[in-house]
């Protein structure tokens, strides 16, 4: 009695304690709870039995696993809601971080070649402005030394013109003493400062009458002529010297000062023109330098930002990974819990339905009157059942035979041996899905080594790739520095060239300038030795008559030609021929220098052309490989990132799948004991219930 008493209510803390209990054990609690009601005795006891409270309980079982998947289904709800809404945000800030990054890619490879093309502008344009400054001040130079040689030449003019005409006034006037004195002095000094353009101006004779009036001027003013004045010219012929003279110079200087007009023009024009040229060139300069430096700082901006870009992608990228594995695993979750409460729900609802049938409450009357008669029966069949599946339990290390092989020592019924079934069909289920789960581990693992490996070969390639870029353009960077330097060698070299044409054209004009002086000079020489030795010389016939005093004494001898004349008159004449020869040679040799010059100058240009338009194509190879090595270290770190992926799906496969292929022949093994040993305790239970069954009838 006390032993019926008390079961029903350790069963009833048992149903209390385990009210999220699992479907075995609500099976093994409701066929405890049969034995207790079969046991509770009399009518009146049977109102306010167990099974009353046990259903109750169900009940409130049922509407408690309700509300916590309605519980269940609002949270999921809710994560859900996240994962669609941050999913739909990060996916699209992938892609427009993906769009930005190509624009800026793009961009960059852009302003970068538009830096190195301004680079070598601006380079171009500050020789093109240094070389027309340096034109400029040549020209200014020049012409400073014109000017001060032609100030000097003008006032030397000019004081010669005053003495000239103080030579013309005082020979006019016939005037003597000390204005002669002085006139004297001033032809001195003039002949002295012009003696090469006097020598051009006056022939011989003239030069020598001038010299002779120069050193004796008082003769020319004498009543009647001395005896040293019998060959000297008279003051008619000095006065028309001396004014041919002062007409010459005027003239000379006239034209010397209109020569000085253009010539100050003609630099003026040019300066203008410099310095437009230079002006130009300095703007151009400066705004190829300002749009240099607004190109730098959007290229550096572009970078800045391609740098910012990529880490907020990696970011969202890391982030979206994370978001999706944590919503799928919430799937899963939320998934495996609907099933599992639907289970739980669905074996309460059935144990509800069978404890409230009317074939449960004949079974509970039944049982209630026979269960002392066969207790003893019971008791041997149960202890058989829950010792097989005890010792199962034991081998298979099952926590769940645990449990069957104590609900068999309660009960025996059909509830149980529906438990045992269901516990079979699940460990089969189960060990199929495990085959299904080591096939598809083997399938991922060799998938995830496959990919891998394919990854690593294109790392490897891509590795390479950047490799030979970089390599590339470090070789490209040299070339165009090779040829920037060759290019300022040659306009070094061109610059050198041309002021030592420069010289050799002073040197060729002033060497012609002198043959041509000599040969004039020794012309005029030569001129002057023929008129004298060439012209025929008759003697003095006069008639003797007989004096009327003494003789007079012996006269001149006859007048002879100096011997030597012809010698003389022959080494010039060589010397002229041979001056002329070296001033056809230096004309030859100056057209050969400036052909050469011209040649070399037209050569120096199509080299730096050439080089300039090398620089120009290596630049633009240059700007693209380093578009391609930009996106071969976009492609690398990508493939990092999707090495670092299989890495983890790798991780996680081996976590999930190293269990079960490491055990599997040995869960597979204790499956099958597991299931033989549950199909033996059913067959010892069969072999119960039909022994009750017989009794029974």
């Amino acid at each position: 009695s006390s032993i019926v008493q008390g079961q029903p209510l350790a069963v009833l803390t048992t149903v209390h304690d385990t009210s999220s209990a699992s479907p075995s054990e609500v099976m093994r609690i409701t066929c405890s709870v049969l034995m207790a009601g079969a046991l509770a005795g009399s009518a009146e006891e049977q109102k306010n039995r167990p099974v009353t409270k046990v259903i109750n309980l169900l009940k409130d079982m049922v509407k408690q696993l309700e509300k916590e998947a309605e519980e269940d289904e609002e949270v999921y709800n809710k994560v859900a809601c996240w994962c669609q809404t941050n999913d739909k945000d990060k996916t699209k800030s992938i892609a427009d971080a993906e769009t930005s990054i190509d624009r800026l890619v793009n961009k960059i490879e852009e302003e970068t070649a538009s830096s190195s093309r301004l680079n070598t502008e601006i380079k171009n344009l500050e020789v093109e402005v240094e070389k027309n400054q340096k034109s400029l001040d040549q020209a200014t130079a020049n012409r400073k030394k014109e000017l001060a040689e032609f100030n000097e030449d003008e006032k030397d003019t000019l004081q010669s013109i005053s003495a000239l005409k103080s030579a013309v006034t005082v020979l006019s006037k016939h005037n003597g003493g000390a204005a002669l004195l002085d006139m004297q002095a001033a032809l001195r000094s003039t002949v002295h400062r012009h003696h090469d353009r006097l020598g051009d101006m006056l022939s011989i004779s003239d030069m020598k009458t001038v010299q002779s009036f120069i050193q004796s001027p008082e003769d020319y003013f004498d009543a009647e002529p001395t005896f040293k004045q019998s060959y000297a010219p008279q003051s008619g012929e000095i006065f028309g010297i001396l004014k041919n003279m002062l007409s010459t110079f005027e003239a000379d200087l006239s034209q010397a000062q209109k020569d000085e007009m253009q010539a100050q023009s003609a630099y003026e024009q040019l300066k203008a023109a410099k310095e437009d040229e230079i002006k130009e060139g300095q703007d151009h300069l400066e705004e190829k330098q300002e749009e240099l430096a607004n190109t730098d700082e959007s290229l550096a901006n572009a970078k800045e930002d391609l740098e910012d870009t990529r880490t907020s992608l990696a970011a969202d990228q890391a982030f979206l990974a994370n978001l999706k594995e944590k919503c799928q695993l919430t799937d899963q979750e939320y998934e495996q819990r609907t099933k599992t409460r639907q289970e739980e729900i669905s074996a309460v609802s059935e144990a509800l339905s069978f404890l409230t049938s009317d074939e449960a409450h004949d079974l509970f009357s039944r049982t209630f009157n026979f269960v002392q008669r066969t207790a003893a029966t019971l008791s041997a069949n149960r202890e058989k059942a829950a010792s097989i599946l005890a010792s199962t339990a034991h081998r298979v290390n099952s926590a769940e035979l645990v449990a069957l092989a104590d609900s068999v020592r309660r009960d025996a019924f059909v509830k149980v041996k529906k438990a045992i079934d269901d516990m079979i069909a699940k460990l089969l289920q189960d060990k199929e899905d495990e085959i299904k789960q080591k096939d598809f581990c083997i399938e991922e693992l060799n998938t995830n080594e496959r990919e891998t490996e394919l990854k690593n070969r294109d790392k490897e390639e891509t590795q390479t790739k950047i490799d030979t870029l970089s390599n590339e353009i470090e070789q490209l960077t040299n070339e165009i520095e090779t040829l920037q330097a060759e290019i300022q060698s040659l306009q070094t070299n061109l610059k050198r060239a041309g002021e030592d044409r420069e010289q050799e054209n002073k040197d060729f004009q002033e060497t012609v300038a002198d043959q041509r002086a000599t040969v004039k000079l020794l012309e005029k020489t030569l001129d002057v030795l023929k008129g004298f030795y060439n012209k025929k010389h008759k003697g003095a016939s006069l008639a003797q008559e007989d004096p009327a005093g003494p003789p007079p004494p012996p006269g001149f001898k006859s007048y002879k030609k100096n011997s030597g004349s012809g010698g003389v008159m022959g080494m010039i004449q060589q010397i002229i021929a041979d001056a002329k020869t070296e001033e056809a040679e230096a004309i030859q040799a100056e057209k050969d220098a400036q052909a050469a010059y011209e040649s070399f100058v037209k050569d120096t240009n199509d080299s730096i052309t050439a080089k300039q338009d090398s620089i120009t194509d290596k630049s633009d190879t240059k700007a693209k490989k380093e578009g391609e090595l930009t996106d071969s270290k976009k492609d690398l770190e990508n493939i990092m990132i999707e090495l670092e992926e299989l890495a983890n799906e790798n991780a996680d496969l081996h976590k999930a799948c190293d269990f079960t292929l490491k055990n599997f022949d040995v869960r597979q093994q204790a499956r099958d004991e597991e299931v033989e040993g549950l199909r033996e305790a059913k067959a010892a239970l069969s072999g119960a219930q039909l022994t009750l069954l017989q009794r029974s009838g």
